[in-house]
Protein backbone atom coordinates (compact mmCIF):
# COMPACT_ATOMS: atom_id res chain seq x y z
CA UNK A 1 0.00 0.00 0.00
CA UNK A 2 1.74 3.61 -0.90
CA UNK A 3 1.24 5.59 1.97
CA UNK A 4 1.43 9.84 2.08
CA UNK A 5 2.79 11.04 5.42
CA UNK A 6 1.15 14.61 5.48
CA UNK A 7 2.37 16.42 8.84
CA UNK A 8 3.53 19.99 9.24
CA UNK A 9 6.25 18.93 12.14
CA UNK A 10 9.40 17.06 10.82
CA UNK A 11 9.46 15.21 14.15
CA UNK A 12 5.96 13.95 13.94
CA UNK A 13 6.56 13.09 9.83
CA UNK A 14 9.67 10.75 11.18
CA UNK A 15 7.92 9.01 13.73
CA UNK A 16 5.46 8.09 11.72
CA UNK A 17 7.78 6.98 9.10
CA UNK A 18 9.44 4.82 11.29
CA UNK A 19 6.35 3.21 12.62
CA UNK A 20 5.38 2.71 9.03
CA UNK A 21 8.66 1.13 7.85
CA UNK A 22 8.16 -1.64 10.95
CA UNK A 23 5.14 -2.62 8.80
CA UNK A 24 4.77 -5.68 5.82
CA UNK A 25 2.96 -3.95 2.71
CA UNK A 26 3.84 -0.19 3.28
CA UNK A 27 5.50 1.63 0.82
CA UNK A 28 5.98 5.49 1.74
CA UNK A 29 5.97 7.27 -1.61
CA UNK A 30 6.54 10.93 -0.31
CA UNK A 31 5.41 13.49 2.81
CA UNK A 32 4.16 16.53 3.03
CA UNK A 33 4.51 19.81 5.07
CA UNK A 34 0.89 21.22 4.81
CA UNK A 35 -2.54 20.65 2.51
CA UNK A 36 -1.36 22.30 -0.32
CA UNK A 37 1.79 19.78 -0.21
CA UNK A 38 -0.07 17.02 -0.11
CA UNK A 39 -2.65 17.58 -2.57
CA UNK A 40 0.38 18.13 -5.06
CA UNK A 41 2.16 15.18 -3.74
CA UNK A 42 -0.71 12.64 -4.30
CA UNK A 43 -1.03 13.66 -7.67
CA UNK A 44 2.04 13.08 -8.21
CA UNK A 45 2.83 9.56 -6.53
CA UNK A 46 -1.11 8.60 -6.72
CA UNK A 47 -0.89 7.34 -2.89
CA UNK A 48 -3.83 4.76 -1.77
CA UNK A 49 -3.63 5.69 2.27
CA UNK A 50 -3.32 9.18 3.47
CA UNK A 51 -1.78 9.78 6.82
CA UNK A 52 -3.07 13.16 7.43
CA UNK A 53 -2.98 15.66 10.59
CA UNK A 54 -5.40 17.81 10.84
CA UNK A 55 -4.35 21.41 12.17
CA UNK A 56 -1.32 22.69 9.96
CA UNK A 57 -1.13 26.17 9.16
CA UNK A 58 -2.88 27.22 5.67
CA UNK A 59 -4.83 24.70 3.82
CA UNK A 60 -5.59 22.28 7.52
CA UNK A 61 -6.36 18.63 7.47
CA UNK A 62 -10.25 18.74 6.53
CA UNK A 63 -10.27 20.60 3.66
CA UNK A 64 -7.40 18.79 1.87
CA UNK A 65 -9.35 15.69 2.46
CA UNK A 66 -11.88 16.96 0.52
CA UNK A 67 -10.03 17.75 -1.82
CA UNK A 68 -8.48 14.41 -1.95
CA UNK A 69 -12.07 12.91 -2.05
CA UNK A 70 -12.41 14.49 -5.34
CA UNK A 71 -9.54 13.39 -7.24
CA UNK A 72 -10.22 10.29 -10.09
CA UNK A 73 -8.55 7.83 -7.91
CA UNK A 74 -8.97 8.74 -4.09
CA UNK A 75 -6.97 7.59 -1.09
CA UNK A 76 -8.19 6.11 1.85
CA UNK A 77 -7.34 8.84 4.77
CA UNK A 78 -6.40 8.46 8.12
CA UNK A 79 -6.63 11.34 10.58
CA UNK A 80 -3.87 12.31 12.70
CA UNK A 81 -3.62 14.94 15.96
CA UNK A 82 -2.62 16.05 19.20
CA UNK A 83 -5.80 17.25 20.11
CA UNK A 84 -8.30 15.04 22.49
CA UNK A 85 -11.09 17.82 21.18
CA UNK A 86 -14.98 17.54 19.92
CA UNK A 87 -13.74 16.97 16.47
CA UNK A 88 -12.54 13.35 17.15
CA UNK A 89 -16.25 12.41 17.87
CA UNK A 90 -17.55 13.81 14.82
CA UNK A 91 -14.16 11.28 13.16
CA UNK A 92 -16.08 8.49 15.19
CA UNK A 93 -19.74 9.38 14.63
CA UNK A 94 -18.78 8.94 10.53
CA UNK A 95 -16.58 5.89 11.19
CA UNK A 96 -13.92 7.77 9.90
CA UNK A 97 -10.45 6.62 11.86
CA UNK A 98 -8.17 9.11 13.77
CA UNK A 99 -4.74 8.43 15.56
CA UNK A 100 -4.07 10.74 18.53
CA UNK A 101 -0.73 11.40 18.95
CA UNK A 102 1.83 10.50 20.03
CA UNK A 103 1.05 7.40 17.78
CA UNK A 104 1.72 3.96 18.87
CA UNK A 105 2.40 1.26 16.39
CA UNK A 106 -0.61 -1.39 17.32
CA UNK A 107 -2.90 1.90 17.42
CA UNK A 108 -1.54 2.47 13.84
CA UNK A 109 -1.55 -1.01 12.60
CA UNK A 110 -5.36 -1.25 13.23
CA UNK A 111 -6.02 2.41 11.56
CA UNK A 112 -4.27 0.65 8.52
CA UNK A 113 -6.31 -2.27 8.27
CA UNK A 114 -9.75 -0.37 8.63
CA UNK A 115 -8.43 2.56 6.36
CA UNK A 116 -11.46 3.49 3.67
CA UNK A 117 -12.62 6.07 1.20
CA UNK A 118 -14.01 8.81 3.13
CA UNK A 119 -17.19 9.98 1.06
CA UNK A 120 -19.17 12.84 0.28
CA UNK A 121 -21.56 12.68 2.75
CA UNK A 122 -19.13 12.42 5.85
CA UNK A 123 -16.99 15.24 4.42
CA UNK A 124 -20.13 17.46 4.32
CA UNK A 125 -20.16 16.57 8.32
CA UNK A 126 -16.36 16.94 8.61
CA UNK A 127 -16.42 20.57 7.07
CA UNK A 128 -16.01 23.04 10.00
CA UNK A 129 -19.36 25.19 9.95
CA UNK A 130 -17.79 28.47 10.47
CA UNK A 131 -15.08 28.04 8.07
CA UNK A 132 -14.90 27.09 4.14
CA UNK A 133 -12.06 26.10 1.99
CA UNK A 134 -8.92 28.55 1.65
CA UNK A 135 -8.46 27.03 -1.54
CA UNK A 136 -10.37 26.03 -5.16
CA UNK A 137 -9.29 22.72 -6.62
CA UNK A 138 -9.22 22.20 -10.31
CA UNK A 139 -7.64 19.47 -12.95
CA UNK A 140 -5.97 20.95 -16.23
CA UNK A 141 -4.70 18.37 -18.78
CA UNK A 142 -4.06 15.74 -15.48
CA UNK A 143 -2.60 18.58 -13.20
CA UNK A 144 -3.79 19.57 -9.98
CA UNK A 145 -4.52 23.10 -10.00
CA UNK A 146 -4.77 24.98 -6.57
CA UNK A 147 -6.22 28.39 -6.84
CA UNK A 148 -6.14 30.31 -3.28
CA UNK A 149 -9.68 31.93 -2.83
CA UNK A 150 -8.10 35.37 -1.62
CA UNK A 151 -6.85 35.17 -5.49
CA UNK A 152 -10.19 34.57 -7.22
CA UNK A 153 -11.58 37.33 -9.11
CA UNK A 154 -15.33 35.49 -10.04
CA UNK A 155 -17.22 32.47 -10.68
CA UNK A 156 -18.99 32.18 -13.84
CA UNK A 157 -21.17 29.76 -14.86
CA UNK A 158 -21.91 28.00 -18.09
CA UNK A 159 -24.34 24.53 -18.41
CA UNK A 160 -22.73 22.04 -15.95
CA UNK A 161 -19.37 23.79 -15.51
CA UNK A 162 -17.96 27.17 -13.42
CA UNK A 163 -15.17 28.70 -14.62
CA UNK A 164 -13.15 29.85 -11.81
CA UNK A 165 -11.04 33.48 -13.17
CA UNK A 166 -7.80 35.10 -11.32
CA UNK A 167 -5.26 37.49 -12.53
CA UNK A 168 -4.35 36.31 -15.74
CA UNK A 169 -5.48 32.35 -15.00
CA UNK A 170 -8.65 30.35 -15.41
CA UNK A 171 -9.96 27.39 -14.61
CA UNK A 172 -12.95 24.66 -15.06
CA UNK A 173 -14.50 23.25 -11.84
CA UNK A 174 -17.73 21.10 -11.44
CA UNK A 175 -19.65 22.70 -9.29
CA UNK A 176 -22.76 25.12 -8.83
CA UNK A 177 -22.66 29.10 -8.10
CA UNK A 178 -25.51 28.31 -5.73
CA UNK A 179 -23.11 25.78 -3.88
CA UNK A 180 -20.08 28.58 -4.12
CA UNK A 181 -22.33 31.00 -3.02
CA UNK A 182 -23.48 29.69 0.25
CA UNK A 183 -19.82 28.58 1.32
CA UNK A 184 -18.30 31.87 0.33
CA UNK A 185 -21.23 34.61 0.13
CA UNK A 186 -19.35 36.72 3.17
CA UNK A 187 -16.72 37.19 0.62
CA UNK A 188 -18.41 37.10 -2.96
CA UNK A 189 -21.62 39.04 -4.51
CA UNK A 190 -24.14 37.51 -6.78
CA UNK A 191 -24.73 40.08 -9.75
CA UNK A 192 -26.15 37.82 -12.05
CA UNK A 193 -27.41 34.96 -12.46
CA UNK A 194 -24.08 33.31 -13.77
CA UNK A 195 -21.38 35.10 -11.68
CA UNK A 196 -20.43 35.65 -8.72
CA UNK A 197 -17.46 38.55 -8.25
CA UNK A 198 -14.68 39.23 -5.23
CA UNK A 199 -16.36 42.16 -3.53
CA UNK A 200 -12.70 43.01 -2.76
CA UNK A 201 -12.02 42.91 -6.82
CA UNK A 202 -14.78 45.81 -7.31
CA UNK A 203 -12.99 48.85 -8.67
CA UNK A 204 -16.66 50.66 -10.14
CA UNK A 205 -19.82 50.42 -11.44
CA UNK A 206 -20.52 51.88 -14.70
CA UNK A 207 -22.67 51.47 -17.66
CA UNK A 208 -21.50 49.87 -21.17
CA UNK A 209 -22.57 50.91 -24.78
CA UNK A 210 -25.87 49.06 -24.49
CA UNK A 211 -26.89 50.98 -21.27
CA UNK A 212 -26.62 47.88 -19.24
CA UNK A 213 -24.81 48.17 -15.39
CA UNK A 214 -21.27 46.24 -15.25
CA UNK A 215 -18.84 45.77 -12.63
CA UNK A 216 -15.21 46.77 -13.05
CA UNK A 217 -13.11 44.99 -11.55
CA UNK A 218 -9.31 44.34 -10.69
CA UNK A 219 -7.56 41.51 -12.67
CA UNK A 220 -8.90 40.86 -15.45
CA UNK A 221 -9.94 42.75 -18.83
CA UNK A 222 -13.66 42.64 -19.01
CA UNK A 223 -16.70 44.35 -17.41
CA UNK A 224 -18.90 41.96 -15.96
CA UNK A 225 -23.36 42.42 -16.73
CA UNK A 226 -25.06 43.46 -13.22
CA UNK A 227 -28.35 41.94 -13.50
CA UNK A 228 -31.60 44.70 -13.46
CA UNK A 229 -32.93 42.49 -10.76
CA UNK A 230 -29.49 42.20 -8.56
CA UNK A 231 -28.39 45.45 -9.36
CA UNK A 232 -30.10 47.30 -6.45
CA UNK A 233 -28.31 44.81 -3.98
CA UNK A 234 -24.84 45.22 -5.26
CA UNK A 235 -25.43 49.14 -5.01
CA UNK A 236 -26.27 48.20 -1.37
CA UNK A 237 -23.44 46.11 -0.59
CA UNK A 238 -20.94 48.36 -2.37
CA UNK A 239 -22.33 51.73 -1.28
CA UNK A 240 -19.23 53.86 -0.24
CA UNK A 241 -16.64 51.75 -1.58
CA UNK A 242 -16.67 52.22 -4.92
CA UNK A 243 -17.13 54.88 -7.97
CA UNK A 244 -21.41 54.06 -8.84
CA UNK A 245 -22.97 54.64 -12.02
CA UNK A 246 -25.36 57.76 -11.84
Amino acid sequence: MKCLIVDDEPLARERLRQLLEQLDGIEICAEAADGCEALQRAAACAPELVLLDIRMPGMDGLEAARHLAGMARPPAVVFTTAYGDHALQAFEAQAVDYLLKPIHPERLAQALAKARQLSQAQLRELQPAAGGRTHICASRRGELRLIAIEDVVCFQADNKYVTVRSAGDEVLIEESLKSLEQEFGARFLRIHRNALVAVAAIRGLRKDADGHACVVLEGIDDCLEVSRRMLPEVRRRLKGRVAAIS
